[in-house]
C-alpha cells in the first residue's frame, strides 16, 4: 500500500512561521544551553534558557499539530447543511481551505467560492501566480473542483439575488473587516441565503491557547468575544442556534429568520 499524505497537493499558502516559526527558537535556545553547560554558566541564566526552550517546544507542537493552519479543516458542527445537499456560498474563500472543508463534508452540495482576491489576499497568502488559480489548484487537488465555481467580488456587496443560496459559510474572513464592513457583510449574507438557510461563521478568537503560542502576533482587530459576534449576527436577521469553540476559533451556526 502506498501512503499518500492527507494534504498532498494542497498549498493553502499561510506563512511558514504560523506552523514552524518556533523551531528556530528551539534550535537556538538549545544550542546556547549546551554552550552554557560547557562553560558552566550560573543557575539563573540556564533556568531562563531552559524555560524558553520548553515554551518554544510546546508552542511548536500546538501551532503545528493543534492549530495546523495549513492542514485540512474539519467542519466544526454537523448541524450545518444537515441535508447534505444544496448550493453554498463561501464568503472570503481565500485559497480554499473552508471551501474544501464544506465540499468534503457535504458531498452532494455545490459551492461558490467568493473572494475579492485583492490586497488582503496578498497580505495573508503572499504574492505569486493568479490568486484564482491558486484556489482552483487546491480545489482540484482535493477532488472537489467539479462542484465548485470561483467568483471575484466584495463580500460587502455580493453580486447575487436574494435567496440564491441554501447555506453560507465564512471562515476567518469577515473578522478582518472593520465594524461597518462586518455589519455590511453579515447583512449581505442574510440577504442572499434562503429563509431558514444556514450561516456558519468562523472567526479567530482570543483564548489561552493563542496567547500561549503566539502572544500578540496572531491578534488582529477582529478578535472579539462571543457576545459581540452573537449580537451582530442577530442584528443581521439570523437566529443563532449553536455556538462553540476550537483552538483559536469561535464558531456560530445561525439560521435565517
Amino acid at each position: 500500500m502506498i501512503f499518500i499524505p492527507a494534504n498532498a497537493g494542497l498549498n493553502f499558502g499561510y506563512p511558514w512561521w504560523l506552523s514552524y516559526g518556533h523551531l528556530p527558537i528551539v534550535v537556538g535556545t538549545v544550542a546556547i544551553l549546551l554552550f552554557g553547560y560547557t562553560r558552566k554558566w550560573s543557575k539563573w541564566p540556564m533556568l531562563l534558557l531552559g524555560a524558553l526552550a520548553l515554551w518554544s517546544s510546546a508552542a511548536f507542537v500546538v501551532a503545528r499539530f493543534v492549530f495546523d493552519i495549513n492542514g485540512r479543516a474539519s467542519l466544526p458542527t454537523q448541524s450545518f447543511l444537515r441535508s447534505g445537499t444544496g448550493r453554498v456560498l463561501d464568503i472570503g474563500a481565500g485559497t480554499g481551505r473552508s471551501s474544501i472543508m464544506v465540499l468534503e463534508s457535504r458531498r452532494q452540495a455545490t459551492l461558490v467560492a467568493l473572494d475579492l482576491f485583492g490586497e488582503s489576499f496578498d497580505t495573508h497568502f503572499g504574492r505569486g501566480e493568479s490568486p484564482q488559480q491558486r484556489l482552483l489548484e487546491n480545489l482540484k487537488a482535493a477532488g472537489v473542483d467539479e462542484r465548485a465555481t470561483i467568483k471575484t467580488a466584495d463580500m460587502r456587496e455580493l453580486p447575487f439575488d436574494p435567496g440564491s443560496f441554501d447555506a453560507v459559510v465564512s471562515a476567518y474572513a469577515i473578522d478582518h473587516l472593520n465594524r461597518q464592513g462586518i455589519r455590511q457583510s453579515l447583512a449581505e449574507a442574510a440577504r442572499v441565503v434562503k429563509p431558514g438557510g444556514d450561516f456558519l461563521l468562523i472567526v479567530v478568537t482570543k483564548e489561552p491557547w493563542v496567547q500561549f503560542t503566539f502572544g500578540p502576533l496572531l491578534m488582529h482587530g477582529g478578535t472579539r468575544g462571543a457576545d459581540w459576534w452573537r449580537t451582530r449576527v442577530q442584528e443581521a436577521g439570523f437566529q443563532v442556534v449553536e455556538e462553540g469553540t476550537r483552538p483559536a476559533t469561535l464558531y456560530l451556526l445561525a439560521r435565517r429568520s
